[in-house]
């Protein structure tokens, strides 16, 4: 009988068992005759698991350091989410002309009732655009239309429910420090952006690029800037990016129609003209007059302008990534026939902090105009991530996780743990009894994975039979495969994670803000200051970096320091704590963050930090809370406070403070003879700050927020005053009652931890 000989000559087909049959006896064996079914765990298993043990904590251990444990603030709950097109948003520039732009932080601009002190760059963001029926996942493309004092900023808003492009406008009276979101301007069945909004014979016109629709169109405001209606298609051609300009006398379109056969993506240009914006629009005799390379600025990049009688184009440089940067270039010639122009500086300074600025990877578009007063303002998007970054980040995660689990295996291949990897005889020989065709198909198609499986099983056995474990070699190699397993784990953890990568700022009522860092030192802490600068620099909202040099040589901080923002190096006179609270006109920001240069954080706990204070701006907002009571009072560590579960002092050591208010008090003339005693100890600087402001006020002048991880370095230096602990606190309990005695106990009400909503106070 057919049939019964493949029945008995086919072991592992009954019931149609297949490769997952739990009866195959690799290294783990079931015990079936046994009641409690128990299963005799092999070295495999033990290696897999101590496998998964090992890398887990790892992974943790890595988490620990890399990722925040605190949740962020919600900027909206519809909108912002991570899209695949990037995180664009919107910041405001101000200059004498257009070729010599400055973000608004520069001007000083401030707002009181955000603290923002100044205004800070984006000042425009997907949470700006956000509502119930419209959220948005990034804003970009801006378009500026001035009525007088009024500012309207047209732009692209990506609806985070049907991922397409919409109209979006905002209105801005205060010359772009802030904005009010009006609404959704144009909402179309299709993909829109590039609102290029301009007025021709007395009307207000808008031509959003839609070039999803094929074809170019023209929208007139009916009721502006809320209400438009199609006046007409201007060209039946899926034009990119365009604008339209009035030029010696004709009407000009500028744009890129990437379906013309042989168009190089976002290195295409043509150029149309007509007699009027109504008119029959002819090509240009040049067309395509640019189709080059994606990087050199074919396509354009925001509102061409005219400045000393010279017409300009911005374009896009899409090297590297989509929209990685803006070139501007004069126009020379155009005419019918012929189109010349020539790159020049743009001016525009970039932003060296990479993805900590919100524009620190790309910036694609620019609107600059003249406002009545003569002033150039400028309206420019930019994202922190380049193009694809959430898909690239979720592949590179897949691989390092996959490479993980081949070095594990290879592992236990050298160990000898690992040998059954492959069941040849089981896998490609089970199948069903009646599948009277694969019996004829199947020998052609497993004959040949059972060549590719033997070799590689020979393969495993040569490699395990040439490695010696006992040798240096062998060592070495373990070593190596076990270094690239932990950093598999580590970019698995941080793609999966880490999110962006960015230590973004945090904004306040929507609006950003920047703080001046402020440390003290003295020669033989260079190697320290070194370090401070060119970690903290590159947080997000530092605008600046203040050194007050007590003693010794200063440093040059053009050449002695790695730092993406200006340094400024304060050369003091006497050496004298006191000087960390001296007033300083220098100093752009109210907020001042005194951070003194042996301890390192994360650039995400400064910006909580700071995100406390412009919360609690009459407060001391720091890192390290301290209790002070008992009769008579005594210094104590943060672990007092923590048993007591309170707290009533913020050391300044690692504390935000309102410049203004804090340093005209710390230097008052109640405040001298305690400054006296600072010098006589060469210490107590912050405790006495603590006395000034809590005797002078009626309500809570501290807040504590919790780092993530902090590194106290002053162990390691013989020049820290607190590297002797035991004589630091005698001296700082000496300190109080001194204190005490000129200004008054402190307050005894204690604040506890962890009595913040969004838990930053644990």
């Amino acid at each position: 009988d057919m049939g019964k000989g493949l029945k008995n000559s086919m072991p592992g087909s009954l019931g149609g068992v297949g490769c997952c049959d739990m009866s195959l006896k690799c290294r783990c064996r079931w015990r079936w005759d046994s009641p409690a079914r128990t299963c005799v765990l092999s070295l495999t298993f033990i290696f897999f698991i101590a496998s998964l043990l090992i890398f887990g904590a790892l992974g943790m251990f890595f988490a620990w350091l890399s990722v925040s444990p605190f949740e962020k603030p919600a900027m909206n709950t519809l909108g912002c989410r991570e899209d695949d097109e990037g995180s664009w948003s919107i910041g405001v520039y101000r200059g004498s002309n257009p070729f010599a732009l400055h973000p608004i932080e520069d001007e000083g601009i401030q707002n009181d009732g955000s603290a923002a002190w100044p205004v800070a760059n984006p000042v425009f963001t997907c949470a700006s655009a956000s509502d119930s029926s419209h959220p948005s996942n990034f804003v970009a493309d801006p378009f500026l239309y001035i009525q007088g004092d009024a500012l309207y900023l047209f732009f692209e808003t990506k609806n985070a429910i049907t991922m397409q492009g919409d109209i979006g406008v905002a209105k801005s009276v205060d010359q772009g420090a802030t904005w009010h979101h009006l609404g959704i301007a144009l909402d179309e069945e299709w993909h829109l952006s590039y609102p290029y909004v301009f007025e021709y014979d007395g009307q207000i016109y808008m031509t959003p690029e839609g070039s999803e629709k094929g074809d170019f169109r023209l929208y007139r405001a009916l009721d502006f800037p809320l209400q438009w209606r199609l006046e007409k298609v201007l060209l039946k051609k899926p034009i990119v990016d365009a604008f339209v300009i009035h030029h010696n006398e004709h009407v000009w379109l500028f744009g890129s129609d990437f379906s013309r056969f042989g168009a190089k993506k976002n290195g295409e240009l043509e150029i149309w003209y007509a007699d009027s914006l109504f008119g029959t629009w002819k090509q240009h005799k040049g067309n395509p007059v640019h189709n080059l390379d994606k990087s050199l600025g074919a396509r354009n990049g925001g509102r061409p302008f005219v400045f000393d009688g010279q017409l300009y184009r911005i374009g896009q440089d899409c090297g590297g990534t989509y929209g990685h940067r803006i070139r501007a270039f004069r126009v020379e010639v155009l005419t019918k026939e012929k189109y010349k122009e020539i790159e020049v500086p743009l001016g525009i300074i970039e932003s060296k902090k990479g993805r900590n600025a919100w524009n620190g990877l790309r910036y694609h578009h620019l609107d600059a105009q003249q406002l009545s007063s003569g002033v150039w303002i400028a309206v420019m998007d930019g994202d922190r991530v380049p193009s694809g970054d959430r898909t690239r980040r979720f592949l590179l995660g897949s691989l390092a996780m996959f490479c993980l689990g081949v070095l594990i295996i290879l592992v236990g291949v050298i160990l000898g743990v690992v040998r059954c990897v492959f069941p040849l005889s089981r896998c490609l020989g089970a199948g069903k009894r009646n599948d009277t065709f694969s019996l004829w198909t199947r020998p052609h198609f497993t004959s040949r994975l059972h060549r590719v499986f033997s070799r590689l099983n020979r393969t495993c056995d040569a490699l395990r039979g040439k490695i010696r474990l006992n040798t240096c070699g062998g060592s070495l190699l373990l070593c190596f495969l076990f270094v690239l397993a932990v950093v598999s784990v580590c970019v698995g953890v941080q793609c999966f994670f880490g999110g962006n990568g960015a230590e973004e700022a945090y904004s306040v009522q929507g609006q950003y803000s920047q703080f001046t860092m402020l440390t003290m030192t003295y020669e033989a802490r260079l190697w320290n200051l070194k370090m401070y600068i060119k970690h903290y620099s590159r947080c997000a909202s530092v605008r600046e970096i203040v050194v007050v040099w007590n003693k010794g040589q200063p440093p040059n901080p053009e050449t002695d320091f790695d730092s993406t923002v200006p340094v400024r190096i304060r050369v003091e006179e006497k050496n004298s704590l006191n000087n960390r609270f001296k007033s300083d006109p220098l100093i752009k920001t109210r907020a001042v963050f005194e951070l003194d240069d042996d301890i390192m954080m994360t650039c995400d706990d400064v910006e909580r930090g700071f995100r406390v204070w412009r919360e609690n701006r009459d407060r001391l907002v720091g890192f390290y809370p301290r209790l002070i009571d008992g009769s008579p009072l005594k210094y104590r560590d943060e672990k007092y406070a923590r048993t007591r579960k309170g707290y009533n002092m913020i050391l300044t050591g690692a504390a935000f403070m309102d410049s203004e208010s804090a340093f005209q008090k710390y230097w008052s003339d109640e405040a001298k003879e305690g400054r006296n005693l600072v010098d006589k100890f060469f210490n107590c600087e912050d405790i006495l700050m603590n006395f000034l402001l809590a005797n002078q006020s009626f309500t809570r002048t501290v807040e504590y927020v919790h780092p993530a991880w902090a590194v106290d370095t002053s162990k390691l230096s013989s020049a820290a005053i607190s590297r002797d602990t035991q004589l630091h606190y005698r001296i700082r309990t000496n300190c109080l009652l001194k204190f005490s005695e000129i200004f008054g106990n402190l307050p005894l009400q204690k604040w506890e931890f962890d009595s913040r909503k969004d838990g930053w106070d644990l």
